[in-house]
């Protein structure tokens, strides 16, 4: 058979392959639609149109672990396991499970045609449950009220506000942060899922477009806690050294921010290829710079978080714990690890549904391919 055979598989280009595996604007560089396990993995080694997009996500996830585990050293900050940081560790999930489930969705996807379809499912269904854990590092870093409490004063329910914040919009973020924040997160991310989903096997013509502006929407709902935090003024004093830490914050966010633009116009323009069909195949295409730029604002999205966790590290009269004194309470493991393992499970749940959708579809094509170049094989022979 010439999938057991020692030499590399070639590559094809776009007419020799399922119209379903092709990308637009990139001609050559295909890999075989039926490779094994062992073919995929030693693709990532080999020059082909997916070995740049799975180098850009996988390497990245070393460095993010390199920068995130900076704030377990920091004077005051208490154990690595302490309710303090389990929004932390949840962010950390969330990036982990988006940038491993992208890179392996780019390097396996050539197993066949389902799990091609299942592949990105998984890939689309991590960036949703990434917003989440974002969400939830907001919530409780940035949120301006959300369980801090002060030491000198156990019965206050939230952080003491300037009066510049008060006011009838004021009060309706409260409401928002306090009631509907982490659930409207929680089901605009599932949205995402169900919608990116079905661009594979809808809407197929205008995909990039939908899938971009659909993960819009949970930026602008889970950065609303930035938003709050960036048009008024710091809770901080402006002579206090939690002061300096927190006004790095907005500089990060629009960094940030930038970033995300960038990535969305390289994923819907597929800016190089358009320009030159066939010269950007390999490397350069439109996918690994949309790779790039989604890291970076990742990493300006990490440092924006940092921020605020070391002004409240460095602030003696704020705490952030699981007590009930706070209006809010602090992050406990029902209201992290929890929240993220029920939004997890959902998730799930919406991928087998739509992987065997793909299978009632793909199945018989998948079996007619193997078929067909097995008979082409015996030709050969």
């Amino acid at each position: 058979m010439l999938l057991n055979c020692d030499q590399p598989l070639p590559l094809l280009s776009h007419t020799d392959v399922p119209p379903r595996v092709t990308e637009n604007f990139i001609l050559t560089g295909y890999r075989f639609p039926n490779y094994r396990l062992r073919d995929c993995l030693l693709s990532a080694f080999r020059p082909t149109n997916e070995t740049g997009n799975f180098w850009t996500h996988f390497l990245p996830i070393f460095i993010f672990a390199y920068y995130f585990v900076e704030v377990f050293g920091w004077d005051g900050a208490p154990d690595g396991n302490a309710p303090f940081f389990y929004p932390m560790w949840n962010y950390f999930i969330g990036v982990f499970c988006l940038l491993m489930a992208s890179s392996m969705a780019h390097l396996l996807n050539s197993m066949s045609l389902v799990v091609r379809e299942v592949c990105f499912f998984v890939d689309y269904g991590t960036i949703s449950a990434y917003t989440v854990g974002s969400s939830l590092a907001y919530y409780y870093y940035i949120h301006p009220r959300a369980g801090i409490v002060e030491k000198g004063d156990r019965n206050s329910s939230h952080l003491n506000l300037n009066h510049e914040h008060k006011g009838i919009i004021t009060s309706f973020f409260n409401l928002f942060f306090d009631t509907y924040y982490m659930p409207c997160a929680c089901i605009i991310a599932i949205i995402c899922v169900l919608s990116c989903c079905n661009t594979r096997q809808r809407w197929r013509e205008h995909r990039y477009i939908i899938r971009t502006l659909v993960f819009l929407l949970p930026f602008l709902i889970s950065s609303t806690p930035v938003f709050y935090r960036v048009l008024t003024r710091s809770p901080y004093s402006t002579t206090s050294s939690s002061f300096a830490a927190s006004s790095t914050m907005p500089s990060f966010f629009y960094r940030h921010s930038l970033w995300l633009l960038v990535s969305a116009l390289f994923n819907i323009s597929k800016f190089p290829e358009r320009l030159a069909p066939g010269c950007f195949d390999i490397w350069g295409h439109s996918h690994q710079w949309f790779h790039c730029c989604t890291f970076l604002s990742i990493l300006d999205e990490l440092h924006m978080i940092q921020a605020e966790v070391r002004a409240i590290l460095l602030n003696p009269d704020f705490l952030l714990p699981p007590t009930t004194l706070s209006r809010l309470p602090g992050p406990t493991i029902a209201s992290t690890y929890g929240l993220m393992l029920l939004l997890q499970t959902t998730i799930v749940s919406i991928i087998l549904c739509f992987s065997w959708r793909a299978n009632c579809i793909y199945g018989p094509q998948r079996d007619q391919l193997k078929k067909e170049h097995s008979m082409k094989h015996m030709k050969v022979t």
